[in-house]
């Protein structure tokens, strides 16, 4: 996930022919970052539920299948949000790298120890008296990531370490030019796909596959010009997007007798479709909220990289100290009161920490 900042003033000259840099409204913005974040939640807390296939009551495992379907947005919704705030800009390499390397690499450093630590305890890694084989152990769990959910910082290094080189391209190009990549990666991401894989031609595209694509399909959506009444038909595509996965996932499933993730997968063609429609709608539907509920808002999208960080903890210590999790009753309501209790004090501990003078910012993120 790239970890959103103020919005700075964006460029407001451009060539006929190029993409408008609008500077997009930043209550939208700040919806769309929390609503993600506590997406992602929801998907680690119905993700146990949505593998049990084959032991799981059918009634039950539909209700994951539909909360998976709903939340599967939401990485690739987080780094179309970056695009949309960091691609605005051409930047000084040296200075972009340092700042913004450095807001998530020590957060991340602390909270692998920390899951190194409980690993340990759980004895799902042993220490020995071996220093060096202690130390190949750690640098092992560095390397592949210390928990499951790590692998996302993984992915927003990468994307960060190719910001300032994709920004010069965005900032110069044409409305056609972005439409051209666009394209090519959203035909190259879904030929990638095992379903179609073997109609894929031996050129090699590998430049077009990723999460750069999100980064700049961000950026477009937000600076392009919406016609009005558009909000009906993307309420109505959002519909049909999440019906489809859904009803799309159990009848593969069904057929192979195993699950199947084909329609969830964030690099496919089906979550890119999605999550592009629950971008524009953000964009052009208004909340109003109470001025105590925008700062709390604000509060957590600040904190946002720590709460990710630390929540898949959370969601294993409720469950071990108080049973909280999808089993705690109907699936329909305990997905999201554990995603929801998760939520709460994943912020209240990230927001403590915070507070503490002189390294709280760099364990916060």
């Amino acid at each position: 996930m790239l970890f959103l900042t103020k919005l700075s003033a964006l460029e407001t000259s451009a060539s006929q022919n190029t993409v408008v840099n609008k500077p997009p409204t930043i209550d939208w913005i700040n919806n769309l970052k929390v609503i993600s974040l506590f997406a992602v939640i929801v998907l680690h807390t119905a993700s146990l539920l949505l593998m049990d296939y084959k032991k799981s009551p059918l009634n039950h495992w539909l209700v994951a299948d539909f909360y998976n379907a709903l939340v599967r947005f939401a990485v690739p919704v987080f780094v179309m949000i970056s695009g949309t705030l960091l691609l605005h800009r051409e930047y000084e390499l040296g200075d972009f790298l340092k700042r913004r390397l450095t807001r998530v690499i020590w957060p991340f450093l602390f909270w692998s120890f920390v899951y190194i630590g409980y690993s340990w305890y759980n004895e799902d890694i042993a220490f020995t008296n071996d220093v060096w084989a202690n130390i190949h152990i750690i640098l092992h769990q560095l390397k592949y990531g210390a928990f499951y959910h790590l692998w996302y910082v993984y992915m927003l290094i990468g994307l960060y370490l190719f910001i300032p080189v994709i920004s010069k391209f965005v900032q110069h190009a044409t409305e056609k030019e972005i439409l051209y990549f666009l394209l090519v990666w959203f035909v190259v991401t879904a030929f990638s796909q095992p379903y179609l894989s073997r109609f894929q031609p031996q050129i090699d595209v590998h430049y077009f596959i990723g999460y750069l694509g999100y980064l700049v399909l961000g950026h477009y959506l937000a600076s392009k010009e919406l016609p009005k009444g558009i909000k009906t038909p993307l309420i109505i595509y959002f519909f049909v997007c999440l019906i489809g996965i859904t009803i799309g996932t159990y009848f593969i499933s069904a057929n192979n007798r195993d699950l199947s993730t084909a329609m969830y997968e964030p690099l496919g063609p089906f979550i890119i479709l999605f999550s592009s429609g629950i971008f524009l709608l953000a964009r052009v539907t208004v909340f109003k909220l109470p001025q105590s509920l925008v700062k709390i808002r604000d509060l957590a999208g600040g904190l946002s990289l720590g709460i990710y960080l630390c929540h898949a903890l959370f969601l294993v210590l409720i469950d071990q100290w108080w049973g909280i999790s999808y089993k705690l009753c109907n699936p329909v309501f305990s997905i999201p009161i554990t995603a929801l209790v998760c939520f709460i004090l994943s912020f209240l501990l990230i927001f403590i920490i915070s507070k503490i003078p002189f390294i709280g910012k760099y364990i916060a993120g």
